[in-house]
């Protein structure tokens, strides 16, 4: 398989298509087999630098779950972001695992 043209710095957010909308999230074990094959279809040169992000139903419960695997580099955010106290333990979540 050949990998994605990238012309430039990207960010890719995953999210699958039976949870959009519907606040389903899949098991972060999922989530990230999923994350590794979008990895696998970037240039070898990409692989690491490029972002690749989980766009479904994150928050405060469920965050460290997603953010500990290996090719999930962060969250795209919805209505959790409208919740200042969930949006920041998020946060939270999120520099405690990056230290």
């Amino acid at each position: 398989m050949e990998a994605l043209p990238l012309a430039s710095e990207v960010t890719i957010a995953y999210e699958p298509r039976w949870a959009i909308g519907t606040g389903e999230t899949p098991e972060p074990e999922d989530a990230q087999k999923v994350h590794a094959f979008i990895r696998s279809l970037l240039p070898d040169d990409r692989q690491e630098t490029t972002r690749i992000l989980y766009g479904g139903s994150m928050d405060n419960v469920n965050a460290e779950k997603f953010l500990v695997q290996d090719d999930i580099d962060g969250g795209l955010i919805g209505g959790a972001s409208l919740k200042p106290p969930v949006f920041q333990e998020m946060v939270d979540i999120a520099a405690r695992l990056s230290e």
